[in-house]
Parts: C-alpha cells; sequence; structure tokens
C-alpha cells in the first residue's frame, strides 16, 4: 500500500487494516492480494471510527462542562446562603445585646449618691440579672462554638436510657421552677427488639434529647401531652418529641435551628435561641440530623435521627 495512503487514512484505519491484512492471511489460499482490495473499505471504517470518536470526546467535554459549571453554580449558592446566615447571626446577636445592655445603662444611673435606696436597690437587682443574662448567652455562644470542634467520645450509648433520664429530669426541674409537672409519654420499643443502640457521647446526646424535650416543655399549654417516641428506622435511631403546642409560623420553621432564632411566639419566653443550634450541631457531628415538622395551632414534632451503632 502507498505510503501516502496510509497517512490519510490515519491511525486508526492503520491499526484496522493491520488486522484485516491478519485475519486475511489465517484464512486458506489467502494472499496479499485481498488488501488491496480492503483498502476502500478499511478507509471508510477508519473515517468513521475516527468521527465516532470525535463525536464522543466532544459530547465528554460538553458534560464536563456542564457538570464543572453546575459546581460552581452550587458553590455560589452555598456562599450566598452561609452569608445570608451569617448575616441573621448578627442581626440576633445585636437583639439579644441591645436589651441587656439597654437595660444595665438605665441601671447605673440609680447607683449614685442621689438615688434613694429603694432605687439603688432596684438598681443593682437589674445590673444582676441582665450581667447574669449576658455572661449566660456569651457561655452559650462559646459552647456552640466549641461544640463544632471538640473532640467527641466514641462509646456505645443506650439512646433509650437517654431519653428516660432526659424526662425525668426534664420533668423534676420544671416542677421545681414551680410549673406544673409536664404530661410526658414514653414510648420505646420493646418488641421484636428494643430500640438500638448508637455510637458517640453519651452526655451530649443527652443535651440534644433535653433541649428538644425542655423545648417542647415550654411551649405546651398546661394540661397538653408531650409524646416522646423512639423507633428503629432501617439502621437509624429516631427520636421524636412532639407536642400541642401553638407550632410555628411556615415562614419561621427553616431557621429555628440557626444560632439566636427566636420566633415570634417566643417573645416574652426566657432563652437565648440557643437550644436548638446545639442540637443541631449534636446531630451533626454524630453523622445524624436533626428536623423538624410544625402545623399552626396543632402542634410541633422535631425528630433526632443518629446513625445505629455498627459491629464492632
Amino acid at each position: 500500500m502507498p505510503r501516502r495512503a496510509l497517512v490519510a487514512a490515519g491511525p486508526v484505519a492503520v491499526v484496522t487494516l493491520a488486522v484485516a491484512v491478519v485475519t486475511a492471511l489465517t484464512l486458506p489460499g489467502a494472499s496479499l492480494r485481498v488488501t488491496v482490495r480492503l483498502l476502500p473499505l478499511v478507509l471508510v471504517v477508519g473515517g468513521a471510527t475516527a468521527a465516532a470518536v470525535a463525536v464522543a470526546a466532544w459530547v465528554r467535554a460538553g458534560r464536563v462542562r456542564r457538570a464543572d459549571a453546575a459546581v460552581a453554580s452550587a458553590e455560589l449558592a452555598g456562599r450566598r446562603a452561609e452569608r445570608e446566615a451569617h448575616g441573621r447571626f448578627l442581626a440576633r446577636l445585636d437583639h439579644e445585646l441591645k436589651n441587656p445592655v439597654t437595660a444595665i445603662r438605665a441601671a447605673v444611673t440609680g447607683t449614685d449618691d442621689a438615688a434613694g435606696p429603694d432605687e439603688r436597690a432596684r438598681a443593682r437587682a437589674t445590673l444582676v440579672s441582665q450581667s447574669t443574662r449576658l455572661a449566660s448567652l456569651v457561655a452559650d455562644l462559646r459552647k456552640l462554638a466549641e461544640l463544632g470542634t471538640q473532640e467527641l467520645e466514641d462509646e456505645d450509648v443506650d439512646l433509650a436510657q437517654v431519653v428516660r433520664d432526659a424526662v425525668d429530669d426534664v420533668s423534676a426541674q420544671a416542677e421545681a421552677a414551680g410549673a406544673l409537672r409536664p404530661a410526658v409519654q414514653v414510648v420505646l420499643p420493646t418488641a421484636p427488639w428494643p430500640l438500638p443502640h448508637v455510637r458517640g457521647d453519651v452526655d451530649l446526646l443527652y443535651v440534644a434529647v433535653a433541649n428538644l424535650l425542655a423545648n417542647a416543655v415550654k411551649f405546651s399549654p398546661p394540661g397538653t401531652r408531650i409524646e416522646v417516641r423512639g423507633t428503629d428506622d432501617d439502621g437509624t435511631v429516631v427520636v421524636e418529641v412532639a407536642d400541642a403546642g401553638p407550632g410555628i409560623p411556615d415562614d419561621e420553621v427553616g431557621t429555628v435551628f440557626d444560632e439566636l432564632a427566636r420566633g415570634r411566639g417566643a417573645r416574652g419566653l426566657p432563652g437565648s435561641g440557643i437550644g436548638l443550634a446545639l442540637v443541631r450541631v449534636i446531630a451533626e457531628r454524630h453523622g445524624g440530623e436533626v428536623t423538624l415538622r410544625s402545623r399552626l395551632g396543632q402542634g410541633t414534632s422535631a425528630r433526632l435521627r443518629i446513625p445505629a451503632a455498627g459491629p464492632r
């Protein structure tokens, strides 16, 4: 075959021609004359193969470009959401700090020499209560920040027992504070098997369950029932805390686990909005999540999901 023909056919055609020659020579009575008659077919096949390879490369490049664009768009959306969340946090922090600082400034004027004994006593009480509030807020924020990076214990945890302990403690705390002991119904599986154990930090998991329960108690009208349910959902342990409280407006459901988030229904109630944020971080640090469903005027259900412990 002339060299110019081989060059024009391209590498793919040369390989195809070589295969055809070898095949032809293995046939009885075959000779090299077969390759001359096969040359037009080889050129056609080689050209088609080269075109197919080029089209495949073009399609693959298009997919890569679209994938890169999707990744870039997701990263941009993530940065935008992070900035928005940071802005909401700063606005909430400003609100949480403004009230006690204003109260402290007003109380300072009541401690001068011109103030009477009663006025000075009220001023001192205000200074103590508001400074305590600020100290508690700072401690909660520090705890939340440290929780995101601190090393966690890795031990076998009976989450059913954690639930029982949290229910007993939160109920006792409510009663000690002068409130009616909340009616909490605990439903934990016993058949065909009990709730599986999980791996993690038992103290932090207790904090997560207790915070969910305390939140339900805080927003539940007297006499209404709170239900705590444990389920095994295909390798995930689910602890659900449900109440029959006022519920959460739709526009606030998506932000209740943010730092310092306090909905319109929480105004006038004690708390800094750190509790549910702690639950979210604890769940994430254990490879799980916490979700919430709510219907205004009917109640709220929060679900803590933690992977069940596998074989060690």
